[in-house]
């Protein structure tokens, strides 16, 4: 019930655009996602170590999950919007890209990370989780970034 209130507020809300809804699916996606799979690995995890858990269809599962549902909730989005929903202005594609560059530093980390624990020999379970938690923490700092950037302005350099 409270997705489906969730769902209507975005769609209703008068003073927020096209964009800054979009971030919110984005950021709330990725966090529900993350937890889902947690849920599924931790869960699995109960009757053996976690490094022998079979990962791969969770994480499959809930990112595939994730991106369809994402963009059934764009398109739901912006069938309810005012006319004229998706048009972007100077200042949307800046706060976009001001996001994602603050968003990519969570990418690089993950990389780097994974690229020591692979040098490492480190389990291929860990080296995955680091890379899936690098691109979650990665669309959540971008999300958050744009939702702050709307909310509070943004100032152009």
């Amino acid at each position: 019930m409270s997705g489906l209130f969730y769902i209507r507020f975005i769609a209703r809300e008068r003073h927020m655009s096209f964009e800054e809804k979009s971030a919110w699916i984005m950021g709330v996606m990725a966090a529900g996602a993350y937890a889902v799979y947690l849920a599924a690995v931790l869960g699995l995890a109960g009757s053996m170590p976690l490094t022998d858990v079979p990962y791969v269809a969770p994480l499959l599962w809930t990112v595939g999950s994730s991106i369809v549902l994402s963009i059934v909730l764009h398109i739901l989005i912006r069938s309810l919007s005012a006319k004229g929903a998706g048009m972007k202005d100077q200042r949307d594609r800046e706060i976009y890209r001001f996001g994602e560059h603050i968003g990519q530093s969570f990418v690089v980390i993950g990389a780097v990370a994974a690229l020591i624990m692979a040098m490492a020999e480190v389990n291929q379970f860990w080296i995955a989780n680091a890379i899936y938690l690098a691109f979650v923490a990665s669309a959540i700092l971008a999300s958050v970034a744009k939702i702050v950037a709307y909310r509070r302005g943004f100032q152009a350099w």
